[in-house]
């Protein structure tokens, strides 16, 4: 887990930016507070953090213009929303917006700080993976990537992105199916059901 990530902490209440100041620090991150979403944003021009945890309603400045500055700044900072129950429709309409989590208030200190570390090591693998990528030979067609090491021939070698991050990141890719492909399987399924060539199972 990155211990020396950067946090930054916007909310108008000063005792909810404490409590999540000095729970952050326990748990060895680096954090910095904004008591408005106009200082959050004036931050947010001068340098970048990993991750923004911030209220959605405050006064003039809100969390969803803190959203589109961070976004539009450094795409890949993780924005937390933080809302109240009364507030849940928007905090969904900051997901669409492109938010990638929220804490309903009062939040689960456990939760949180779960959250928290499994977005922030998503993000370093998708970083590493970006930095191989950027670097590496990947093939157009089978999208294999070209190993750096030849096989026990000699002899160049081409492994799966799978292969690939697991050998140069000591992590593992969890696998799902996007619903594009899942539509497409399904379709494909319908059609030899549809020919004859697979015979659909009866209960």
């Amino acid at each position: 887990m990155p211990q020396q990530a950067s946090i930054l902490i916007v909310d108008d209440e000063e005792l909810i930016r404490e409590s999540l100041r000095l729970d952050f620090q326990d748990m060895g991150y680096r954090t910095e507070i904004a008591a408005s979403g106009e200082e959050a944003c004036a931050l947010l021009q001068k340098k970048e953090y990993d991750l923004i945890v911030t209220d959605l309603i405050m006064k003039e400045i809100g969390g969803l213009e803190v959203l589109r500055q961070a976004k539009g700044k450094h795409a890949d900072q993780i924005v937390f929303i933080l809302t109240g129950y009364g507030e849940l429709n928007s905090a969904i309409e900051a997901l669409r917006l492109g938010a990638d989590d929220y804490l309903l208030k009062p939040y689960n200190h456990d939760e949180l700080m779960l959250r928290v570390a499994k977005s922030l090591t998503g993000r370093t693998l998708r970083q590493k993976v970006q930095f191989y990528e950027s670097m590496l030979s990947i093939c157009s067609d089978c999208k294999k990537v070209r190993d750096s090491e030849p096989d026990e021939n000699g002899e160049e070698r081409w492994i799966s992105i799978e292969e690939f991050v697991s050998k140069t990141t000591g992590s593992d890719l969890s696998h799902g199916i996007c619903p594009d492909c899942y539509r497409r399987k399904m379709d494909e399924l319908s059609e030899m059901i549809r020919r004859g060539r697979i015979k659909p199972r009866t209960p």
